[in-house]
């Protein structure tokens, strides 16, 4: 599955920070994920107090 920056998302899991799964977020990256971030998208916009995380396509689930 592929995201567009803005997508609105749930966190399944999340192996970077496991206090953003259950969350929603959204999806920051304007470009598909490359080898700087292993793959990974750029969650952001999660809570007050959980920067942007990087979780995988399995991680995430399109609202």
């Amino acid at each position: 599955m592929s995201f567009n920056a803005g997508d609105k998302v749930r966190i399944v899991s999340c192996a970077d920070d496991p206090r953003a799964a259950g969350r929603t977020g959204r999806i920051v990256d304007e470009v598909p994920p490359g080898a700087l971030t292993g793959g990974r998208w750029t969650v952001g916009h999660i809570g007050l107090l959980i920067a942007p995380v990087l979780c995988s396509t399995a991680e995430l689930q399109k609202l």
